[in-house]
């Protein structure tokens, strides 16, 4: 649907941030072009008090001429930050506003926005809140669907023993190598083709710098390594010695009695040689990410994979046979040209690997990917069909006697939906529920790596970005790597006192 235009009586940005979202979740668009509506106003009233409320009027004048008023008001929740308060009723108001006026379905996460929803819910099991008054506070405050507030609890209820595991002295680390054998048409990773031997060395040696000055932060605060994950782009992409360099380095940097999981992304089965699993196995990685996102080899030329089904099914046979204790594979849901027939024979493929943990990702329209730039040729799903599929793939993982345990969204998701990781008792990542809870301290290493540093309080924390352009990386890692142990003499002292 488009709109010629869209008013708003504040040049506030995040209310316009706001506002734009509920017209992203219908698709409605700001155009000249067979516009619906001639224009769409909204403008917000609040009234200071105990409760603050806001109140919000629309003013709907269609294509004709006519002109349509609505207004809806909604009061602040007591113990929240009135600043944020304020912004989500703004939202929520216009958002019934919308549905009203144009007969529109609930969206499965209503007016729910982030990548990191559980963070909400930890929140709000902290301060005593039971399953189900979370349930119906996600459902009055921000619309949430009570199918997806009963995932996100029950997922987030399921991490709370292991985020118990962690204290402030508890850490993981992150290694990001940005290479891949190819680009897959849906990537908007900072991920790049393999380069060749010069520019390869130059980046393991700056790596091993970067390496150097997380072993020496580690040393200096006392910190727990529970776990090292090793990621990109495809770690396994590298050549047999390199890789087997960098698993060494950070097994004999990190490696510990403490040391709860050492994952590797090995995610296209033509970069696993035998060379690399025998390091992974002498490394003591026990968890592998064997990635083959559709079990359609129609799909996996489409979206640019140089693999069969049958490569993923002896990659798992290797796996399995080196004796690695946990597998995952993850599952794109969405991808172009597939349906609910496709999703059905991908999930009865990947259940007769019986993998300990399988993640189910909605496709998502990323910018910078092949994708979104040529969305307008290729033929994806709709959203009811993809919400159907995704349902046929999450009941797949129910038979398999797996159960949810962390969830996270991204921008522009198939359906509207969530990607969630499914496992079964005990092969539970403890890197993924770490990242996804923002409670412990990561350390990023290599390129695109993003450092997380939590105040020992978990009352906040600290980012430091390492560059995705890898010549900038190569040319200034000194730089990010003095950001960084900035940050961590900010939050922990010197010496971590």
């Amino acid at each position: 649907m488009r709109i010629r235009r869209f008013l708003i009586d504040s040049d506030e940005q995040v209310v316009v941030k706001v506002l734009r979202e509920v017209l992203d979740l219908y698709r409605i668009s700001v155009a000249d072009e067979a516009p619906a509506f001639e224009e769409i106003s909204v403008r917000s009233e609040t009234s200071e008090g105990n409760p603050l409320r806001v109140r919000t009027e629309a003013v709907f004048i269609g294509a004709d001429g006519t002109a349509r008023r609505r207004s809806t008001e909604g009061a602040a929740r007591a113990g929240e930050n009135p600043r944020a308060e304020r912004h989500r009723l703004i939202k929520l108001n216009f958002y019934r506003l919308l549905r009203e006026e144009l007969s529109l379905a609930e969206a499965p996460w209503g007016i729910l926005y982030g990548v990191r929803p559980s963070k909400i819910v930890h929140r709000w099991l902290d301060s005593g809140l039971s399953r189900s008054e979370i349930i119906a506070r996600l459902s009055e405050d921000y619309g949430v669907g009570e199918d997806k507030a009963a995932l996100l609890v029950d997922s987030s209820l399921y991490q709370r023993p292991f985020l118990r595991q962690s204290d402030s002295r508890t850490v993981s680390i992150y290694a990001g190598i940005p290479f891949c054998p190819s680009r897959c048409l849906y990537c908007s990773f900072p991920a790049f083709v393999l380069p060749g031997e010069k520019m390869l060395r130059r980046f393991t040696e700056v790596f091993f710098r970067d390496l150097a000055a997380v072993r020496e932060a580690v040393a200096r605060y006392g910190f727990r390594v529970q776990n090292i994950y090793v990621g990109g782009g495809t770690p396994t992409s590298l050549p047999d010695k390199v890789f087997d360099e960098v698993l060494r380095a950070l097994s004999e940097s990190f490696g510990s009695d403490a040391l709860v999981e050492f994952c590797v992304e090995a995610g296209r089965p033509d970069s696993l040689t035998p060379a690399k699993l025998e390091s992974m196995v002498r490394c003591r990685v026990n968890r592998v990410s064997a990635n083959p996102q559709t079990m359609q080899a129609r799909t996996l030329r489409r979206i640019g994979r140089r693999h069969e089904p049958e490569d993923i099914v002896r990659m798992v046979s290797v796996l399995r046979a080196a004796g690695i204790p946990c597998v995952n594979m993850d599952v794109i849901v969405g991808l172009p040209g597939e349906d609910l027939g496709d999703i059905e024979d991908t999930m009865e493929q990947i259940a007769r690997l019986a993998p300990d943990d399988v993640t189910l990702h909605a496709l998502a329209i990323k910018k910078g990917s092949r994708l979104k730039e040529t969305l307008s040729e290729t033929e994806l799903p709709d959203d009811g069909t993809a919400r159907a599929m995704f349902a046929v793939a999450m009941e797949h993982t129910r038979r398999m006697g797996l159960r949810p345990y962390y969830l996270y969204r991204q921008g522009y998701q198939s359906g509207q939906l969530e990607n969630v990781g499914c496992c079964r008792s005990g092969a539970e990542s403890m890197y993924n529920i770490q990242i996804m809870g923002e409670r412990q301290t990561i350390l990023g290493i290599g390129g695109a790596a993003t450092s997380k540093i939590v105040s020992p309080t978990q009352k906040y924390l600290r980012t430091s970005f390492h560059p995705k352009e890898i010549a900038v990386y190569l040319d200034k890692v000194d730089d990010y790597i003095e950001k960084r142990a900035r940050l961590l003499r900010e939050v922990y002292g010197e010496q971590g006192d």
